[in-house]
């Protein structure tokens, strides 16, 4: 099954996405709210108003997570491009509601950055209240499966050792299009990055040192997880700020990921217009 979140009307709702059609959730102003307040079963079993997909105006999926985890240096290749010891535990770091976009939205690049990257990941969302869980009950919390492209601003993320304030600015990251349930992602799936249509990442998505079943055991140790928390997994190699020379996201630029089995982010870069 797969699930988004779509604007329509001055609000959004929930819906079930059945090949190039949508159902209504009624009941539910978001994927976020269904997750929280009700139930998959309730998705599965929607009958409400209908519309075509293509053409719907795609909200962050899951619009208020109360937690955004992030993972960093996940991927063999992006660990080897980076020139990164191989990390016994996972690096950890947490973005905001406010940074999140929805999968056709325009990216929005900041005044205070002329080093915009983008990072390709597989994002696991949270269905289930879960503290310190065993891998079954880390592997039954997880609701489904998304795309999101960790926009980084490495020109502020190396200023210190921390990486939080390269990660956190507003409407950096966009997240969708949709969310597919565990039984219909496919094992063999692959990350696809390009930058104006040149292909800059390619991976398969299972080449992750750290998988999703152990970092939700991991991170659910520390925190309490609840529905519509969200787990980006880290990216692959082939990341901007690793070429030579390097290359970033500019205004005018468009950054498309697409993962097998979910579908495609496609985002135009354009400068943040910022109120004198």
């Amino acid at each position: 099954m797969k699930l988004a979140t779509i604007r329509r009307g001055g609000s959004t709702c929930a819906v079930r996405v059945d090949g190039g059609k949508y159902t209504v959730i009624p009941g539910y102003d978001s994927v976020s709210d269904l997750l929280a307040h009700g139930s998959l079963d309730d998705a599965a079993n929607a009958t409400g108003e209908e519309g075509d997909f293509a053409s719907a105006d795609l909200a962050p999926v899951l619009p208020s997570p109360s937690k955004v985890i992030c993972v960093g240096i996940n991927y063999r290749s992006h660990i080897e491009e980076m020139g990164h010891q191989t990390p016994e535990y996972p690096a950890l770091f947490v973005k905001f509601a406010e940074s999140l976009i929805g999968a056709n939205d325009d990216l929005e690049i900041p005044p205070e950055t002329d080093r915009f990257d983008y990072e390709g990941e597989l994002t696991v969302v949270i269905g289930k209240k879960i503290r310190r869980a065993t891998a079954a009950e880390a592997e039954a919390a997880i609701a489904g499966y998304t795309v999101a492209n960790d926009g980084s601003l490495r020109d502020w993320q190396y200023r210190s050792s921390q990486w939080i304030q390269g990660k956190v600015w507003e409407g950096t990251t966009p997240i969708g299009p949709v969310i597919v349930t565990p039984d219909e992602f496919p094992a063999d799936a692959r990350i696809v990055t390009t930058l104006d249509g040149e292909v800059m990442q390619d991976a398969p998505v299972n080449d992750l040192l750290f998988g999703p079943v152990a970092l939700v055991q991991y991170i659910s140790t520390m925190v309490t997880l609840n529905p519509g928390d969200i787990i980006l997994t880290g990216t692959p190699g082939g990341v901007g700020q690793a070429r030579q020379p390097s290359v970033y996201v500019t205004p005018g630029k468009t950054v498309t990921v697409a993962i097998d089995g979910i579908g495609m982010l496609n985002n135009k870069a354009v400068a943040e217009q910022v109120a004198q």
